[in-house]
């Protein structure tokens, strides 16, 4: 098989059709259509987008539709598909058709001389907050996974087969896709795309979603903030050490000076919600350690369809 493109699935009944026929249509034109396998997992999507691919995988011999027992999130998803993969070259890209299938092509050019090739979008077709919080995430992703500054992380990207190995050797219940890809090569490269509007309906990534994806990068693949959390905890600590000087010589040369009931108590406050906050930081921690070695599930498959019936499932 010559290329793989895997696509994590959610509320996207109405836009899977024409997904297929965009997808399919520009396999065609780049004469990959009979060397391609497109491997769409609905991550137990509320509406009936799973009744929807298991129709399609009759009008398109190249589909391959995974079910997901329960929602596991799109990583998670991804992981799924990733592990049915058998192409040399593994496209990832969204359900929305806000990525297009006209750039797979330059994806899989790219990738004769690369390991990873990501689309870099020159306007993005989200609200305000949602492109603030994603170029957050991206600064942020520079310090904690050692991100190449001028690379931004987006979810249309492809890869090579022995990344795509590297990446489904993880089994922790919480992957996140970039920073495996980072930490298994630095040859990568960036193409620009437009993004284009949702094909239908909304969008599904909330604040919520946003979050734990930044918990995810920042706890599963960084000990980064636990390093801040020293770095803040000597600051306090000088910090303290200069207030303790002061008020001795201030003592000294004013016996007078009532003590600072205020100052204390405000210090005090700062101090316990610095511990507190890194406390829950070491928390988030162990509570992943707790999870990973308790076996929890990275997916639960319910079912397949449009799967040649003697291949072992993974």
């Amino acid at each position: 098989m010559k290329c793989s493109i895997v696509i994590p699935v959610y509320k996207s009944e109405a836009i899977l059709p024409e997904l297929l026929k965009q997808l399919n249509a520009e396999l065609e034109k780049l004469g990959l259509r009979n060397d391609s396998e497109l491997i769409l997992v609905n991550d137990a999507s509320p509406d009936g987008s799973w009744k929807v691919l298991q129709s399609l995988t009759s009008q398109h011999d190249n589909l391959k539709a995974v079910n997901l027992a329960k929602n596991f999130g799109q990583h998670n998803a991804i992981m799924a598909g990733l592990r049915f993969a058998s192409g040399d070259f593994v496209v990832l890209m969204d359900d929305d058709l806000q990525h297009s299938p006209a750039y797979i092509g330059k994806l899989i050019e790219a990738l004769k001389d690369d390991d990873v090739c990501f689309v870099r979008f020159e306007k993005r077709q989200h609200a305000g907050w949602k492109v603030a919080g994603s170029n957050f995430n991206n600064l942020l992703a520079s310090h904690l996974v050692d991100k190449p500054k001028n690379l931004y992380l987006s979810s249309f990207k492809a890869f090579r087969r022995h990344i795509n190995d590297a990446i489904t050797q993880y089994e922790g219940p919480y992957p996140y896709i970039d920073g495996l890809i980072l930490r298994s090569t630095n040859r990568i490269q960036v193409i620009d795309a437009i993004h284009h509007e949702r094909f239908a309906g909304q969008g599904n990534y909330n604040l919520k979603r946003s979050v734990s994806l930044l918990l995810k990068m920042a706890t599963g693949f960084s000990v980064a903030p636990l390093r801040l959390a020293i770095l803040i905890g000597v600051g306090f600590g000088l910090l303290s050490f200069l207030t303790v000087i002061y008020v001795i010589v201030d003592k000294l040369m004013n016996p007078a000076v009532q003590p600072g009931w205020t100052s204390i108590v405000a210090i005090i406050l700062a101090v316990s919600g610095v511990q507190m906050l890194f406390l829950g930081l070491i928390g988030e921690y162990m509570g992943r350690l707790y999870l990973n070695s308790n076996k929890k599930p990275q997916y639960v498959i319910r079912e397949i369809s449009g799967f040649i019936k003697s291949r072992e499932e993974p």
